[in-house]
Formats: C-alpha cells, sequence, structure tokens
C-alpha cells in the first residue's frame, strides 16, 4: 500500500474529519434552503402576485414594490455568499488544515 493511501484512510477515518464534513454538509444544505426560499418566493410572488408586485411605492413614485425585492433577492445572495466564504475560509479551513496536520500532510 502507498503512503497515499494510507494518508487518504487515516484522514477518511479521522473523527475530526468526518465532524468537519458533516458540520459542512449541513451548513451547506442550511444556506442553500435559505436561498431556495427567498428566490423561489419571489418567482412565486411574480407568478401568482403580479399585482401586487406591480404596486407603486406611493403616490409620484414610478417604482413598484417588486423592484427593491428584487434588488433585495440580488443583495440577499451577495450576503449569504459573503457569510459562507468567510466560514469556510476560517473555520472549515482551519479545522482542515488540523486534520492534515494529524495525517502528516
Amino acid at each position: 500500500m502507498s503512503q497515499h493511501t494510507d494518508s487518504y484512510a487515516q484522514i477518511r477515518d479521522n473523527p475530526k474529519f468526518k465532524s468537519l464534513i458533516a458540520k459542512r454538509n449541513s451548513y451547506a444544505f442550511m444556506m442553500t434552503a435559505l436561498m431556495m426560499i427567498v428566490y423561489y418566493g419571489y418567482i412565486l410572488l411574480i407568478a401568482f402576485n403580479k399585482e401586487w408586485l406591480a404596486t407603486k411605492i406611493g403616490e409620484g413614485y414610478v417604482t413598484s414594490i417588486g423592484i427593491p425585492m428584487g434588488l433585495g433577492v440580488i443583495v440577499f445572495t451577495i450576503v449569504l455568499t459573503n457569510i459562507y466564504v468567510r466560514r469556510a475560509n476560517t473555520e472549515f479551513d482551519d479545522e482542515a488544515a488540523q486534520v492534515l496536520k494529524e495525517a502528516g500532510q
């Protein structure tokens, strides 16, 4: 058996690695669910409640409610991506480095 195979098995069997994978997958699922709720919620509003989205923001305004909501979806996406990247680049990367260190990589 090569050292590469031994290292792979050692990493794969490490409880910290298993914990990292479970935590990362759970976090990614939660973030994905949030994004899908916001995005598909907006799409469903467009499909089923166009009249409400077409309501003007106020007297004398040309903009309807749908425009800031659409911009909100875009901003939400950027914020959510930023949150995920920050956590991935700190907590997840630190834990991965720890697992690799224990495996002698």
